[in-house]
């Protein structure tokens, strides 16, 4: 499932963001990844000390975390911090698939699902889009500042490259309750219509076998 998640940052928010990121240190972005991945990957991120992180991961990931289309869409159990990733003309990220654990210093995770957060207008740069290749052909992502997109991190995708102005994002990884991608978007469907038939008819039987169907789904599916 690709899944859209609008207005995580509001403009406010958006502008902060852009403010601390001017001021950032920026470094290589192959020293985050793996050996495959590194032979693709031309981008810079912000250096894993910088200070700036914790105010960074306070607005982008405060918000996406209280996000009620994330929350349905990945079922989260871990969410990790950011890479905040920067791409100016001639840099990119070649085809690849996300590493299956994650993490380091006694933590590591299983990534089920990849989040980008847009930080700054499709309009401000060309090229840059993030491609997600699939079964139905290549889904071209490219969302306003302050959207983002999720997807399954077992996906081969790729970042065209920049030919003009700088591309802003946020990426982050999940490890789902729901491990199964088509799980996921069954139960995604199924709370879509739980949610309606909970506001516009609760006291129906119908509504009550469409719950316990969905809560004992979700028990039967979960990791935890």
């Amino acid at each position: 499932m690709i899944l859209t998640i609008d207005n995580v940052l509001n403009g406010p928010q958006l502008t902060r963001v852009r403010e601390i990121l001017s001021r950032a240190h920026f470094v290589d972005g192959r020293v985050s990844a793996g050996s495959a991945a590194a032979r693709v990957k031309r981008n810079e991120e912000v250096a894993a000390d910088a200070r700036e992180l914790e105010e960074l991961n306070s607005i982008v990931m405060g918000n996406l975390v209280r996000h009620p289309t994330y929350r349905a869409g990945a079922f989260p159990m871990y969410v990790a911090s950011p890479y905040y990733a920067r791409y100016v003309p001639g840099a990119a990220y070649g085809d690849h698939v996300d590493d299956p654990i994650m993490g380091g210093d006694g933590v590591v995770f299983r990534s089920d699902v990849a989040i980008t957060v847009f930080l700054n207008a499709p309009d401000e740069y060309d090229g840059g889009a993030l491609v997600i290749r699939t079964s139905f052909g290549n889904q071209n992502v490219k969302l306003p500042a302050g959207s983002a997109v999720m997807y399954p991190a077992s996906s081969l995708h790729h970042v065209g490259e920049v030919s003009r102005g700088e591309r802003l994002v946020a990426v982050t990884w999940v490890q789902s309750a729901i491990r199964d991608p088509a799980k996921r978007e069954l139960l995604f469907e199924l709370n879509s219509v739980r949610e309606k038939l909970l506001h516009d008819s609760p006291d129906t039987r119908e509504t009550a076998l469409l719950n316990r169907s969905f809560v004992n789904l979700v028990r039967m599916w979960s990791d935890v």
